[in-house]
């Protein structure tokens, strides 16, 4: 588990995070990696597909890659980390959708090299807070919330089948639950040479925490339930763990991975 505080002259606010992944009761091995970077203020969950050696390595190879490539676009001439004053002029989004662009091709690439790791790929959610705003990008079904006061709000929208099919009205959110399609993804890095990456930005205020999971926690356990474990903990390190506790307790079936993000005045 980390947490740290990461503060900026520009930013006026101050950033706390903590992050957790547990191998949950029924697998016998981690596919999720996480990242918390503190001094970017950047913040990533991967899991990954593709069997033993494939899943991990894949998830490993993305949350490297977007830190590398973050780092890189921030020594650049085009630094995109320097203060903007609005959301939409941000450089940030894009240079985030580049940097899960390259993780993409390098986790294909090694798939290519390397017959044991065919087929492998990975979700990603990753956030960036700068000064007053935080920035996503978001493939596959892991997940980003922010919670603002009484309110939970899912910001990324999952890339998977059974969502597609909420869309269309075949299933409901319910059913979805309990659907034995709910693992299929519709869109994942790295498994094909390059991907299509969502990316939003939104206005943070002081209060707001942001939580990066994958879908063995978001699976588990519903939205309320989330919303109650961040309101009721007395400081934001337990947060992980009794989140992390609470699927495992619901029975674990899957890896279980979780990073909540405060921002603080």
């Amino acid at each position: 588990m980390s947490s740290t505080a990461g503060q900026t002259a520009a930013s006026r606010l101050k950033i706390v995070s903590a992050g957790l992944t547990d191998v949950g009761r029924k697998r016998n091995h981690n596919e999720d990696s996480f990242l918390i970077d503190d001094e970017l203020q950047l913040y990533v969950v991967a899991d990954g597909m593709g069997g033993h050696a494939g899943g991990g390595t894949a998830s490993r190879i993305a949350v490297e890659t977007i830190d590398k490539e973050m780092r890189r676009a921030r020594e650049g001439k085009d630094n995109p980390f320097l203060s903007v004053p609005n959301l939409q002029d941000s450089p940030i989004p894009e240079s985030l959708r580049t940097a899960v662009e390259k993780a993409c091709l390098a986790i294909f690439t090694a798939a290519q090299e390397d017959a044991r790791l065919s087929g492998m790929g990975t979700t990603v959610i990753s956030l960036v807070v700068r000064d007053e705003h935080a920035f996503f990008a978001h493939v596959g079904d892991s997940r980003a919330y922010l919670i603002r006061g009484d309110l939970i709000q899912q910001i990324s929208e999952d890339h998977s089948l059974v969502n597609e099919q909420i869309k269309a009205g075949m299933i409901t959110p319910e059913e979805a639950k309990h659907s034995r399609y709910k693992n299929i993804i519709t869109r994942s890095v790295g498994f094909e040479e390059e991907v299509q990456v969502d990316v939003m930005g939104l206005v943070s205020e002081p209060g707001d925490v942001f939580l990066l999971c994958s879908d063995g926690l978001a699976n588990m356990l519903e939205d309320r339930e989330i919303h109650e474990v961040v309101s009721k903990a007395r400081s934001l390190d337990e947060v992980p763990k009794r989140l992390v506790d609470l699927a495992n307790e619901r029975g674990g079936d899957d890896n279980i991975t979780v990073i909540v993000v405060r921002v603080e005045a």
